[in-house]
């Protein structure tokens, strides 16, 4: 928008008589206009354009002095998607393309890798494997095993808040396309099934 840097209430009348207009007064007549109704034009033009531009004037001042209420509205909107952090574990599992519990997206898990964040994922812990047989493995692959759910114990509920979290984390660690469009066409199609309650 153009900025008006002058205030033309100030501005003073233009005096078509004077010789520095003879040219552009003489294009404007002919039989029907004479030299005095072509300066009157003249002359009611320029106060057109003044009153013009004294209504953009105050619009001017107007926005200046209440800039608050002038302040432009963003495009974009209020971003309101809620930040997905699994514990660290999960996404690194999930960039390897192996397989995670949905637990860890849950609210539940989700919650539990906040109030957890403090533990270093990388620190090594020793840990007793499944065959009773002792090995060194990282924090974050061990600190809530206690607390996930397998995915066929997970009741429905956490199940229908897992799966749009782990979409998001598999976008993130850059899962193909196709294949995360997949599995958000198969879980979509669990939830709306007639028999999803059973």
């Amino acid at each position: 928008m153009l900025r008006i840097q002058n205030d033309p209430n100030l501005n003073v009348y233009l005096d078509y008589a004077v010789d520095v207009f003879i040219n552009i007064r003489t294009q404007l007549v002919n039989d029907d206009t004479t030299e005095d109704q072509a300066m009157q034009l003249l002359q009611n033009i320029w106060e057109a354009n003044n009153n013009a531009v004294k209504i953009l004037w105050q619009q001017q001042e107007e926005k200046k002095k209440n800039k608050h209420k002038f302040i432009p509205i963003l495009e974009e909107g209020i971003p309101d998607d809620p930040v997905i952090t699994p514990c660290s574990y999960a996404p690194r599992k999930l960039n390897k393309g192996e397989y995670v519990e949905l637990w860890y997206f849950t609210n539940d898990g989700l919650d539990e890798a906040n109030t957890k964040k403090t533990i270093d994922d990388d620190a090594m812990i020793l840990s007793t494997l499944a065959d009773s047989s002792m090995a060194w493995v990282s924090s974050a692959s061990t600190w809530s095993r206690r607390v996930v759910v397998n995915d066929e114990n997970l009741p429905f509920k956490e199940f229908c808040q897992a799966c749009p979290c782990f979409l998001v984390v598999i976008e993130e660690v850059d899962w193909p396309e196709d294949r995360v469009c997949m599995i958000a066409h198969f879980w979509l199609n669990i939830q709306v099934h007639k028999y999803w309650s059973l």
